[in-house]
């Protein structure tokens, strides 16, 4: 029995009982915890999972064929995770692995059609079903936690407010662009505290109209701007430009097309905030059940393809930033949200959907903690100059002393 091989291969640290269709029982690993049953209801199931694992075990559980009885499917999730990289290394998995590397640029040709066709699939998906697990502010990207008991809400305030000591809001009236800027939460944000005039662009319609209402509802609509629309056919230049969590979707074959196009948008003495899922390994292509089912065209790109694509545009790389477990943390309050409602998700939609998003919410939580993912902040510039030249002005900027940011400011003028 092949799965039944590979099983034991993979699974040597904590504790996995199987119970097959045949009624046959095995369990695998160290005897430690975590500790985990499941089920699975036919033999059908088994030798059909053991082709392409990485995604058909989500499938199975989606499509209840694969039943936890013992843990929840958060904790079946860390034993995977605890134990991918031994099926990572199995020789059949690493030949996958490069026919997926070769194919992928078969699907990522991303002309603006088929872009907002992607972002639709999952972003406009009932407003109701993001209120049930975000925070208000309706943040969908890694939050930032000081210390691991700040709230979400807190950590979600705490990011944005990361985000604007990076970006230099250094004197009012500045214009920003902020792409894929979502239900308008950061662009609200960076009005209301640094009095900057934002424009935002999305693709999906439901975020667009969402963050319409809110700049009005906040008295914000002359300073604020939601546009329906591709960043790339943007001919306005602006002082700063800020991205968080649209890179993901732009597909490794865009690379030197997004940095050239932002580079062309960018003032000559601006600077320019990337905040992205990124690995810390090498190029590999994206779990092939986030691809087909959660975010389709997405990719994560690891921290050599981004620079390999930023160092051909021109652009100089004047800070950067990994945030490790944030994520991890974000999603896990995520997940903790989305059980708790999770009957009324069920009645927005189906129970597959349920099990579909606890795959997606617990699988990538135990990526950023056990495998090679994490969030990486970038900030670039044309000018060496554009920014001090220590990041003291980041720190004094998120405490709120803005005497020592306009001191540094001027000193910034005068080195410049």
């Amino acid at each position: 029995m092949f799965f039944r091989k590979l099983l034991g291969k993979v699974f040597l640290h904590g504790t996995l009982e199987v119970r097959y269709g045949d009624g046959c029982r095995e369990i695998y690993g160290d005897g430690q915890a975590p500790r985990v049953a499941i089920a699975l209801t036919d033999r059908k199931t088994e030798r059909w999972m053991s082709l392409n694992p990485s995604l058909r075990v989500a499938e199975a559980y989606m499509d209840s064929r694969l039943l936890v009885e013992e843990g929840s499917i958060r904790e079946f999730m860390e034993l995977v995770g605890r134990n991918f990289a031994n099926l990572e290394r199995q020789p059949w998995v690493k030949a996958t692995a490069r026919v997926l590397r070769q194919s992928r640029r078969l699907k990522q040709f991303n002309p603006m059609g088929r872009a907002r066709k992607n972002v639709a699939h999952h972003y406009d998906l009932s407003g109701r079903l993001y209120d049930l697990f975000l925070d208000e502010d309706r943040q969908y990207s890694c939050a930032y936690y000081p210390r691991p008991e700040t709230s979400l809400e807190e950590a979600q305030v705490a990011k944005k407010r990361h985000i604007a000591a990076k970006l230099l809001l250094n004197r009012p009236d500045l214009t920003v662009l902020d792409i894929g800027s979502g239900w308008g939460g950061l662009g609200l944000y960076l009005a209301q505290t640094s009095q900057c005039r934002v424009t935002g662009v999305t693709l999906s319609e439901e975020q667009h109209k969402v963050s319409r209402e809110r700049a009005e509802a906040a008295g914000l609509g002359r300073c604020v701007d939601f546009k329906l629309e591709d960043y790339r056919v943007q001919t306005e230049r602006f002082d700063r430009i800020v991205s968080v969590g649209m890179f993901e979707h732009v597909g490794k074959k865009n690379y030197s097309e997004f940095f050239a196009r932002t580079y062309d948008l960018l003032d000559d003495d601006g600077v320019f905030l990337l905040h992205s899922i990124g690995r810390f390994g090498e190029p590999a292509p994206i779990n092939p059940f986030m691809r087909k089912y959660i975010f389709p065209g997405a990719d994560v790109p690891s921290l050599s393809e981004v620079m390999a694509a930023v160092e051909r545009v021109g652009w100089q790389v004047t800070d950067i930033e990994i945030l490790r477990l944030h994520y991890a943390l974000t999603l896990e309050d995520w997940y903790e949200r989305f059980q708790k409602n999770r009957a009324a998700v069920a009645d927005l939609y189906d129970e597959r959907f349920c099990r579909m998003w606890e795959m997606y919410l617990a699988g990538c939580e135990m990526g950023f903690r056990h495998q090679d993912l994490m969030v990486f902040q970038m900030q670039l510039a044309k000018k060496h100059a554009a920014v001090p030249i220590t990041r003291d002005y980041m720190v004094d900027s998120e405490r709120g002393d803005w005497r020592i940011l306009n001191e540094a400011a001027r000193r910034q003028k005068r080195t410049g």
